[in-house]
Order: structure tokens, then C-alpha cells, then sequence
């Protein structure tokens, strides 16, 4: 709901602010009296292009700011989360300034966004119908989702929508396999190649860090088994020298010399002894191993390099690592294998989307025939509403137009398109196209009349929506827009006191003189004072007491 509307050194408008409430509130005034700034200033803070030919004479700036109160679940609560501009108090607010440049800045919750952010916050706030800017009915886009809403058909939709991706992702399937075959094709022959030359390596995981090691050994043989005599010896003690082995031998004779004496004392100490002359004996056994094993790789030095260059090579040629070698290969066996099985893959694949296909089609056409029935319901309704809106001639009919199967959808095999025809025999047209003036404005009553319970809950403006009508049918429109106004909040523009007296709430816009200066100000209107108001609009310049009667009947009927 539209909380307050400030306006500043916009035309005539040097500094106001109006306080709006829920239910039907109507601006009213003479003509020229500054009703149609109103809706200007309004249409700059909902993102309406931006004019300098709004700013007022002599000021440097112009703004507008629109306050609205919004319900928990809102469609702009997900505008702002994503984002992230934080909500004031469940309020938003839309500010918009303009300089003498004719340039504009655009504010949410005092935070700079750009206008397309902010026409994209009032589409979900507040829809304006009439000669104001014209959105919401008069997007043909926005008329599918309308009828399928009518006729309660949500839950067909989604299905429909599931099929059409279903089938979607069926036609990928088959597309992605057949760019697989065909690029493997291409590369037939260099895949054969690649894989007779894996399998004639027949490389191995970690072979590499094994021939590596292998590798490092030999290249420092001599120096390895260098080290290995030298220990050898200081263990032995070479030919002259009495080795560690013998020494440990000699020291454990010593003490068993004297073990029947000092037997328990000692016996820790042979324990010891016994330990150093196994792992001494186990030490010499390793360096005899570790030697011959040294001469006998050595003789495959050649063979171990060869190796080892050969699947840095390979692994080189196909821009992987030496161990990722056994895994290209196998892709690249699957590559072959997808050339030999890939016809009959492809067949599958193509039985499997026109599957889909059939369903998608098959779910769309019964959404076909549900929304050719609501279209039917939905024109017999609104026609209905024309009559009393002195549109008796006129008649509305909803299109629907079969798409081409390009332009197939997950919202089904066509669109919906509102139309009207203001003349028996004329061929039915657009609405924004055919009818004009107070004519539109009331097909789109009717509409919305029809449709109150389907569309979003968002403030709606009508701009002159009686223009060039009177008694009953202003009498019927008033009714409407009282009708309509249940639950929601209405801003009409209008010069009827019948469609004034069905107001909730009543402003009145007028021109006064402030020196030599001419500004346009608006009055909320206290009973009595609305009273005198719809008096004077059924009277003119001299209010009568026979118009303030009337005007005291037209509201007590209301």
C-alpha cells in the first residue's frame, strides 16, 4: 500500500506531502488544477523517465519520494534481499531526484540504485491504468499468466513446464553425444595411435618414483658402495683390525668368566651384549645385501634410464603427469569405443527425446483446451462489465496464438493475447492500440474487475477512468472501483461525484497564489467538506443548494 507521496519543486508543487490509506481514495479538482503533476511526480518516483521540464521554475532540484507499507511475503522483499538493501520498519521507500541537467538519482531505503531497479520495485507496487504511463493489462506479456491464474491452472502449468524441461534436457543428451561421436570421428586415427602406443608401454601407477629411486641409486653407485665397504670395514676391522664383532664377542667371554660370582648383578649387561652382537650381525648381512644388490642393478642402468625417459615422453606428448598415463589411456579407449557403439547410443538417445517430446506436446495440448475453455469464461465475463460502462458496443476477446515449435515453452504451445473491438464489425485489436482515452481506461476497470482475485495485490491507479461519461455509467463505475476496492488500495483521478461519493477517502487539488507565484496544493477533505466538493463538481462555478443536496444523496447511497 502507498503510505505518503512528498513531492518537491516539481511544476507547480514547491513543497507537499499526502498521507494515503487503504480502500478507494479519490483526487479530484478543476481542470488544470495540477492533478495530472501529481501523477507525473508520482510516475518519476516509480522510475518513469526522467524530464526536465518537471523541475520548478527557479529551483535546483527536484524530488519525489513514495513510502509503502509492505505485507509479509511481498514479491519486493525478494527484490531487496537479492540486492541486499535491508527493509526499514516493513516500510520501503522510493526516492528519486532530479536536476536542472535533467539528470536523475534513484534511492531505495536510502541506498543509490539505478531506475531500472527501481521500475522494477514499482511494477511489483503499484500498477497505473489510464493516460498515465501505461504497464501491467497493457503488456501483452503479462496476459498468459493472467487467464492460466483465472482458470486455475497452476498446477498444469507446472506440469507442462516439467515436461518441456524434461524434454529439454533429453535434446541435450542427444546433442552432447552426437558432438562426442562426431569429434571423435575426427580424431579416429590419432586415438588408434595413441592407444597402441599406451599399450605397448603398459605404463604402471607410481612406476615413475619407483625408476626414479632406482635411477638415483645407480647414478651414485660408486659413491654408495664406497660408504658401504668403509662401514663394512670399521665393523669387521678389515684384514689387520679387530672388528666390532669380535670385540663385543671378547667382552662377553670377560664376563662369563666371572658370571658364577657376580651372576645376577651382570646379567643385564650380557642380556646387552647378546642384543649388539645380533644387530651387529644383522647389520653386517644388510651391507652384504645392499652391496650385491648395487652390482647387480648396475647392469641395468641403460635399460632403467631408457624407461624412465620413455614415459616422461609419453607423458610429455599428452601434456599429463607419468602416473595419469594408465587413466588416459582407458579415456581414451572410451573415446574408440564410443566410435564403435555410438550409432546405436545415438538411436537411443533420439527414441528417448521424441519420448519426451511426445509428452511435453501431449500434457501442452490439454493446457490448450483448459485455456481455451478459461478464455472463453474470461471474455463472457468482462463482456458482461462493458454495458454499464457505456461500452455496450464494444466487445473484449482473448487470442490465443499457436506458436511455432521454436518458440515452444515450459509455458506451453501459445500466448494470450487480451484484445477489444469498439465497433460491430471491426476486427479486434490490442487493447493500448483500439481503444483510447476514457474508453481504455474502462475495458481495463472491467478487467480488473474480472481478474481482482487472480492478479497481484498492488496499489492500482486509474487516471480519469470516467472521462466523457456520466450518470449511470459514471454511477457504474464508481460502483466498480468501490467493488474493486475491497481489500486493496485505489487512487483514482477523476471529474465524476459519482465515482468521488463511493470514495473512502477524498483529496482536493487546487491552484492558490502565493505572491506572484502560482502553486498547486492538496487537501484532505473532512465530510463536510467533501460534501461541498461533490457539489461543486455537479454544479460548476456556483454551488447550489439543490447540488449540495444532491451531492448529500450520492453519498448516502454510496
Amino acid at each position: 500500500m502507498l503510505l505518503s507521496l512528498a513531492i518537491r519543486d516539481v511544476v507547480l508543487i514547491e513543497r507537499l506531502q499526502i498521507d494515503f490509506t487503504a480502500g478507494l481514495c479519490a483526487l479530484t479538482g478543476e481542470t488544470g488544477a495540477g492533478k495530472s503533476i501529481l501523477l507525473d511526480a508520482l510516475g518519476l518516483a516509480l522510475g518513469n523517465r526522467a524530464d526536465s521540464g518537471l523541475l520548478r521554475k527557479g529551483a535546483k532540484q527536484a524530488s519525489v519520494t513514495a513510502s509503502f507499507d509492505l505485507p509479509g511475503g511481498h514479491p519486493a522483499w525478494d527484490i531487496l534481499q537479492e540486492h541486499d538493501i535491508e527493509p526499514e520498519d516493513d516500510q520501503l521507500v522510493l526516492r528519486r531526484v532530479l536536476g536542472q541537467d535533467g539528470r536523475g538519482r534513484a534511492y531505495v531505503n536510502d541506498q543509490p540504485v539505478s531506475v531500472t531497479l527501481l521500475r522494477r520495485l514499482s511494477d511489483a507496487l503499484v500498477e497505473v491504468q489510464g493516460q498515465f504511463e501505461q504497464r501491467g493489462l497493457l503488456d501483452s506479456g503479462t496476459h498468459r499468466a493472467l487467464l492460466d491464474a483465472y482458470g486455475g491452472l497452476g498446477e498444469q502449468v507446472r506440469a507442462v513446464g516439467e515436461r518441456y524441461r524434461a524434454w529439454k534436457d533429453a535434446i541435450d543428451a542427444r546433442r552432447e553425444a552426437e558432438e562426442q561421436l562426431e569429434q571423435a570421428r575426427q580424431d579416429e586415427s590419432f586415438l588408434r595411435h595413441a592407444v597402441e602406443e599406451l599399450d605397448t608401454l603398459d605404463p604402471k601407477t607410481g612406476e615413475e618414483a619407483q625408476l626414479a629411486e632406482q635411477r638415483s641409486l645407480l647414478m651414485n653407485a660408486e659413491k654408495v658402495v664406497a660408504a658401504v665397504n668403509a662401514a663394512e670395514a670399521e665393523l669387521t676391522g678389515g684384514e689387520n683390525g679387530r672388528g666390532a664383532e669380535d670385540a663385543l664377542a671378547a667382552a662377553r667371554r670377560a664376563l662369563d668368566r666371572a658370571g658364577e660370582q657376580f651372576g645376577e648383578h651382570l646379567s643385564p649387561v650380557m642380556d646387552a651384549l647378546d642384543r649388539a652382537m645380533a644387530d651387529c650381525e644383522d647389520a653386517l648381512g644388510r651391507l652384504h645385501s645392499l652391496t650385491s644388490e648395487i652390482e647387480l642393478d648396475a647392469g641395468q642402468q641403460e635399460q632403467i634410464e631408457e624407461r624412465f625417459f620413455a614415459l616422461k615422453d609419453m607423458a610429455r606428448k599428452h601434456g599429463v603427469e607419468p602416473d595419469e598415463l594408465l587413466a588416459l589411456r582407458e579415456e581414451l579407449a572410451g573415446r574408440l569405443a564410443t566410435i564403435d557403439s555410438g550409432s546405436e547410443r545415438l538411436t537411443e538417445l533420439a527414441q528417448a527425446a521424441q519420448a519426451a517430446r511426445d509428452a511435453y506436446v501431449a500434457a501442452a495440448e490439454e493446457l490448450s483446451r483448459a485455456r481455451a475453455e478459461a478464455a472463453e469464461r474470461l471474455d463472457a465475463a468482462v463482456n458482461a462489465e462493458l454495458p454499464p460502462l457505456r461500452l455496450d458496443k464494444a466487445r473484449f476477446e482473448t487470442r490465443l496464438e499457436r506458436l511455432d515449435e521454436a518458440d515452444w515453452g515450459a509455458n506451453g504451445l501459445e500466448r494470450a493475447v487480451f484484445e477489444v473491438a469498439t465497433n460491430p464489425g471491426s476486427s479486434p485489436g490490442p487493447l493500448a492500440k483500439i481503444a483510447s482515452g476514457g474508453e481504455l481506461s474502462r475495458f481495463l476497470l472491467a478487467l480488473k474487475v474480472v481478474l481482482a482475485q487472480v492478479g497481484p495485490r498492488r496499489a492500482l491507479v486509474f487516471d480519469e477512468v470516467d472521462s466523457g461519461i456520466g450518470g449511470a455509467t459514471a454511477h457504474a463505475v464508481g460502483e466498480r472501483l468501490a467493488k474493486l476496492a475491497d481489500g486493496r488500495q485505489i487512487l483514482v483521478v477523476t471529474h465524476s461525484p459519482q465515482v468521488a461519493a463511493r470514495a473512502n477517502h477524498h483529496w482536493r487539488v487546487a491552484k492558490t497564489e502565493q505572491g506572484e507565484a502560482v502553486v498547486t496544493d492538496v487537501s484532505a477533505l473532512s465530510h463536510e467538506q467533501r460534501q461541498e466538493e461533490i457539489a461543486r463538481m455537479l454544479a460548476g462555478a456556483e454551488v447550489t443548494e439543490e447540488a449540495r443536496a444532491a451531492a448529500a444523496k450520492l453519498m448516502g447511497a454510496a
